[in-house]
């Protein structure tokens, strides 16, 4: 049986073997560089479309800043027609013009500059949740590959196991020293190990693809091996305070609930109108007459003005609640993500040790199956029993290794790539 020797050496070095070591000296083993993974994040079109709200934000606070309050012109003419008691209708062409603008009361251009800077924030903290996000869903993806090219990995061992393993068999029943039944037998478990095989290479190539075209400048660089997990350093209380110190989340449900209030407190203020100043000029009688003035007008408040100020009170309560309520479910996740990860930690160890002793356990049966003390479907058997062993012990290697790296991107430890400021920093 030939196999593919180039994708077995690729995937070897990709995944190596189980509790593989030698990453004393890289702080993020078995991850892409930081410098790649930075450039990949931020050409992601997720990000750059956030980064381009901050823009649309920032001419939005100019707008709330400048106000609608523009200078208004009006002209108009008229035709004065007069009937005296005496003589001939009196004919006059008259004209008028004003200027006029509306007067922001004191205290509400501030709040208005206040809330497009509010908007800003909110912009900037949602590029920053974008970046977030984006990384999350790259680590999750990366270690898709990485668990179906452990897969490969392992089946294309086992193949060759069980192909060297039939060639023996295939030998001794040339000589006479195997039954025609136990060649088939060696002959199946080959042909399922193959079909495995097959598959497992879609699944890596299917995975590797939707990383090529998830994130087109991420290269998919093969690993020396999978590093061993390490434990998580620091209590529960501890990682859970530092994801919600740099939730982008959080901040958001902030940001929104300071928004709110400000909308609020302005909706307050525009329950008592804004006056209208302006000055007017007038020819009348043809010149005979020029009247020059001034007048303010101030619009009478009604319901209306008090229904948005409640309504605005009212969506204010509703940010509150949506902050407190992401506080809770950013906790709830984080104490999730500890526990998930520290758990996959004795999970990995147990499943370690347990495929170190099924293939010890192999290895017996295979002496005592060349010895003539056992029966080939004994030696399938333990084969089979050793290779789900491996493999498990593989993914929850992997498994380990990813949740640690997540609660370590949660906690912004990992891939930090946004200048941030949280309050209390």
């Amino acid at each position: 049986m030939k196999f593919d020797l180039f994708f077995r050496l690729t995937v070897g070095l990709c995944i190596g073997g189980v509790g593989g070591t030698g990453f004393a000296a890289e702080a993020t083993p078995n991850l892409p560089p930081s410098e790649v993974v930075a450039r990949v994040l931020q050409s992601n079109l997720s990000v750059q479309a956030a980064a381009g709200q901050i823009r649309v934000e920032e001419a939005n606070r100019s707008r709330l800043e400048a106000g609608h309050y523009e200078w208004n012109v009006r002209l108009g003419g008229q035709q004065r027609r007069s009937k005296p008691a005496a003589g001939p209708d009196e004919r006059f062409n008259e004209w008028n013009a004003a200027i006029e603008r509306p007067l922001r009361l004191p205290g509400k251009a501030g709040v208005d500059g206040e809330i497009g800077a509010a908007g800003v924030t909110l912009a900037e903290t949602a590029r920053g949740d974008a970046l977030h996000e984006t990384s999350r869903n790259l680590l999750k993806s990366w270690f898709v590959w990485l668990k179906e090219s452990a897969s490969a990995a392992q089946w294309a061992d086992q193949l060759a196991l069980l192909d060297k393993q039939a060639k023996a068999i295939q030998r001794r029943q040339q000589l006479g020293d195997a039954a025609r039944v136990e060649a088939i037998q060696a002959e199946a478990a080959l042909a399922q190990a193959e079909a495995a095989l097959a598959q497992a290479r879609v699944r890596q190539q299917t995975a590797g693809e939707d990383l090529r075209r998830r994130y087109p400048e991420l290269p998919l660089v093969a690993q020396p091996t999978i590093a061993e997990p390490t434990a998580i350093e620091g209590s529960e209380a501890d990682w859970i305070n530092s994801i919600l110190e740099h939730s982008h989340e959080l901040d958001l449900a902030r940001g929104e609930t300071r928004r709110a209030q400000l909308l609020a407190g302005r909706a307050s203020r525009d329950r008592l109108p804004d006056p209208t100043f302006g000055l007017h000029v007038s020819n009348e009688r043809a010149g005979e007459d020029q009247v020059f003035g001034a007048y303010i007008s101030i619009p009478l408040p009604g319901g209306g003005r008090r229904a948005g100020s409640d309504a605005a009170l009212a969506e204010a309560d509703v940010a509150g609640r949506r902050e407190a309520f992401a506080r809770q479910k950013i906790t709830a996740e984080a104490a999730m993500l500890y526990q998930s990860a520290t758990a996959a930690m004795s999970t990995w160890q147990a499943s370690r040790s347990a495929a170190e002793r099924l293939g010890q356990a192999a290895d017996m049966t295979a002496r005592a199956y060349q010895l003539g003390e056992g029966s080939l479907n004994d030696l399938l058997a333990a084969r089979r029993l050793a290779n789900e062993a491996r493999l498990a012990a593989r993914l929850s290697q992997l498994d380990a290794l990813e949740l640690g790296y997540r609660l370590r991107l949660d906690a912004h430890q990992l891939w930090v790539m946004d200048e941030e400021k949280h309050p209390g920093d």
